[in-house]
């Protein structure tokens, strides 16, 4: 094979590769820095101290009904229509399932 053909070839294959799908552990990582915007009101781990209702313990299927109530305006709150109105149904998914693994 040429050169040419191989510069050709080769970054095409690797856009490729990468477009494939991220790996499990980047998946992870937007998540977590999706998540981790909650806990600046609802507390460390979502374990709210305050007026704020807590978050940890609760299972992910909640969590997700509840992000997309308030995104879709079934739900009222001055503060979560505008963040949840933000997320896609996948960074939803993402966020309620981290949350409820990790927040406790």
């Amino acid at each position: 094979m040429n050169r040419f053909k191989l510069l050709i070839i080769l970054p095409a294959a690797l856009g490729a590769a990468a477009l494939s799908g991220p790996p499990a552990a980047a998946d992870m990582a937007s998540s977590a820095v999706l998540a981790h915007t909650c806990f600046s009101c609802h507390g460390p781990g979502g374990r709210s101290a305050g007026a704020m209702p807590s978050i940890d313990g609760k299972p992910a299927k909640l969590i997700e009904l509840n992000l997309k109530d308030f995104r879709d305006g079934k739900r009222e709150s001055t503060v979560m229509q505008r963040i949840a109105k933000g997320f896609t149904d996948v960074e939803i998914k993402a966020i309620s399932e981290y949350l409820a693994k990790t927040a406790k």
